[in-house]
């Protein structure tokens, strides 16, 4: 079959564009960009409810939106942990002036699509230490894009809580066991944390989460479906946490259209009797 001229440069840019090769940030020591704008709450809830989002903000597009989003009154808005996925600095910090919250952001590459950093960011109102990033095994097949999760000490008014935000590769860019890997590298690190820890974030699948709750996690999120179009992706799990109830977690509608997937939203209480919050040498 002969192509004509005009189809076959279309084609081949089509193909250079799937094949370009991001940028990445291998060091384990960073970067990692953090600031402090939180303002935490004037009054602690008397149940001591934790409350996490995790928001997938595409490519960190439409920001502004997204800050809109979670500021309307409703499951999103006061939480107690924020993780964000596919960001980039300014963006993190956008959110962070715009809602009032610290910050923690880690890239793991310039991403070929976005032409920007690419990574995973941690906010809250509470005290945000020990930042870290833990770079994930395995590497997109195509573009050879490597990804890295964010560890970070929530100090919330109960005591620390050791969060994670991640971002699993795509399907099309591993496969299933390859980001169970992903995920059990995160389980690896957060089994140094002897108190409360939460993972959350776009996995890309139920695989790295099934992965984590098969480690004796609270799979929060388990039965909340079609978070990205017909795809459940986003997820939160937690250990020596509890859900806080009926209907602890769910999908929030985004009626802003700030990403192509729905923010998700958990809430948790510590367990009866809490684990001693303290790191493990």
């Amino acid at each position: 079959m002969r192509l004509s001229p005009r189809l076959a440069i279309i084609l081949a840019a089509l193909l250079a564009a799937g094949c370009a090769k991001a940028r990445n940030y291998t060091d384990p020591a960073g970067p990692i960009y953090a600031g402090d704008d939180g303002r935490p709450p004037a009054a602690v809830a008397a149940d001591d409810e934790i409350r996490v989002v995790t928001f997938n903000v595409k490519y960190a597009r439409h920001v502004d939106r997204a800050v809109e989003l979670l500021r309307r009154p409703g499951p999103l808005r006061d939480m107690d942990v924020l993780v964000l996925e596919e960001m980039d600095g300014p963006g993190t910090e956008q959110v962070a002036r715009g809602l009032g919250l610290n910050h923690v952001y880690v890239p793991s590459a310039v991403h070929p699509a976005a032409h920007h950093d690419f990574g995973v960011a941690v906010l809250s109102p509470w005290p945000l230490e020990e930042a870290r990033k833990i770079p994930l095994p395995h590497e997109h097949r195509f573009r050879k894009t490597r990804r890295a999760a964010v560890a970070v000490a929530v100090r919330l008014p109960s005591g620390p809580v050791r969060v994670y935000g991640l971002h699993l590769e795509s399907p099309t860019g591993l496969g299933g066991e390859d980001r169970r890997d992903q995920a059990r590298a995160v389980l690896a690190d957060a089994a140094r944390w002897s108190g409360p820890v939460v993972i959350a974030g776009d996995f890309n699948g139920r695989g790295g989460a099934e992965e984590i709750a098969r480690a004796g996690y609270v799979w929060a999120t388990e039965k909340v479906r079609r978070t990205a179009s017909l795809f459940s992706f986003d997820h939160v799990l937690a250990r020596g946490l509890c859900p806080a109830g009926e209907g602890s977690a769910a999908k929030a509608d985004d009626a802003t259209n700030a990403s192509d997937h729905h923010p998700v939203w958990a809430a948790f209480r510590l367990c009866s009797p809490p684990p001693a919050p303290r790191a493990v040498p």
